[in-house]
């Protein structure tokens, strides 16, 4: 970790370093990413060649909007290995997420990524108030998900005591937090509101568990969800933010001492906001898509990846490093159920694989209590429509089983008549989001 200093113990260095500082270290590290990338990535060199640019174009910042974006198709086109900048034998783990195609986007990571991972995270859980030596009860999924990894190894670097719990079993977690006394918890908001309902459940007030800090992220949250979490258990919950392809969680975290917004840690992700139709860049404080290019990542670096996330960029407040915005949504049609990417089109190619189920069919979401809840609405084909209730509920069951083995999310599945879901001349309506907003 990078030396503390003396009127900021416990900070890194860069966390206070003036904006030429900052500046200068970004153009230093930009430089050796294009380079790295274009020198290793076959898809990278094919990419620039084709917008005529090359890494020594780039002479300052603002250079860096000449070079083409980087999406998720990208991982998808060269799965899953084509986008390593290094060789696979210098890989030490493999993350991926779900793709719209069933594949998921696949990330690697030598030994050095993983460091600079645990760093961050570990400066994260910092700057959201944690210190060496508290528990940190870690309620992320573990597995190809980066959320649980990710929290645990940055807790570590930190030097606190992990509960590596997992998701799930609700009652199982009330009762370790109330065992191992942990001082912080990390969790997506919506399951930390259901695991509240569990202790209101067993009649006991969550204020009188040990926590004292949530770090929430994984999905979108309202400040008025963070208020409903501090005012249930007593604690402060603040905001981390990251994905996948980019690294994971720890890409940005709030300041507890402010909680106005996640702040970026720039000294290894650059960021950008778009024009999310033009792709023309925007201002700082101007709303549109975020757009990430890692600075330090040896097995998979991202150029001016889009996250197709909106928000707004916002100046440096508790640290020197700019924050962002609250997410108000996305640019493309992905669902974030309970912290899980969701396309329409991932659950249409399961349904269309099942031989006796139309393609007619929507996705109503809604909430119940402070979890969303996903259905799947869908016509039989005509030879199915008469088959026994039996036959129709073993079918919605394997639905569920592959919807929830594919693309990890749970599901209700309804077999309706045909003819219930509504016929559309123009694009279908396939989402009904009967969520508050």
């Amino acid at each position: 970790m990078t030396t503390a200093t003396a009127e900021n113990p416990g900070l890194h260095a860069i966390e206070t370093a003036s904006r030429d500082e900052i500046t200068n270290l970004q153009i230093e590290r930009l430089r050796w990413s294009l380079s790295h990338a274009y020198n290793n990535v076959a898809q990278y060199r094919a990419k620039f060649d084709a917008a005529g640019v090359h890494p020594e174009d780039l002479k300052e910042l603002a250079d860096l909007a000449r070079f083409p974006f980087t999406t998720k198709q990208d991982l998808r086109d060269t799965y899953p290995f084509g986008m390593f900048a290094v060789p696979r034998q210098k890989v030490v783990r493999i993350h991926a997420s779900s793709g719209t195609t069933g594949k998921p986007t696949v990330v690697g990571y030598t030994q050095q990524d993983i460091d600079n991972w645990a760093d961050l995270v570990a400066r994260s859980i910092r700057a959201s108030g944690g210190r060496p030596g508290d528990v940190v009860h870690v309620s992320y999924g573990y597995g190809l998900f980066t959320g649980g990894l990710g929290a645990h190894y940055g807790a570590e670097r930190l030097g606190c005591t992990v509960v590596p719990f997992g998701g799930g079993q609700t009652e199982k977690q009330v009762q370790l937090l109330l065992d191992f006394k942990p001082d912080i918890i990390m969790v997506t908001p919506s399951y930390m509101l259901a695991i509240a309902d569990e202790f209101d459940r067993q009649g006991i007030d969550p204020a009188d568990c040990s926590l004292r800090i949530g770090i929430h992220g994984a999905e979108p949250w309202t400040n008025e969800m963070r208020l409903e979490i501090e005012r249930r258990f007593h604690i402060d919950a603040v905001d981390i933010y990251g994905l996948s392809e980019v690294m994971g969680p720890g890409v940005a975290n709030e300041c507890v001492e402010t909680k106005d917004g996640p702040v970026i840690w720039e000294d290894h992700f650059l960021p950008e906001i778009i024009d999310p139709v033009t792709g023309e860049v925007l201002p700082d404080g101007e709303q549109g898509e975020l757009v990430f290019t890692s600075l330090t990542k040896e097995a998979l670096p991202v150029i001016r990846y889009r996250t197709r996330d909106l928000t707004r960029l916002l100046p440096p407040t508790s640290r020197s490093m700019r924050r962002m915005d609250k997410i108000t949504g996305r640019s493309d049609d992905m669902l974030i159920i309970r912290g899980v990417n969701v396309f329409p089109s991932q659950i249409e190619e399961l349904i269309l694989k099942t031989t006796t189920l139309s393609p007619h069919y929507v996705l109503e979401i809604a909430r119940h209590g402070h979890l969303d809840e996903l259905e799947v609405l869908v016509e039989p084909k005509p030879d199915f429509a008469a088959a026994s209730e039996a036959s129709q509920t073993a079918t919605a069951r394997e639905l569920q089983h592959h919807i929830k083995s594919y693309i990890g999310v749970s599901t209700k599945i309804r077999i309706v008549p045909i003819g219930t879901i509504e016929r559309s001349i123009g694009k279908a309506k396939r989402v009904i989001d009967r969520r508050p907003k």
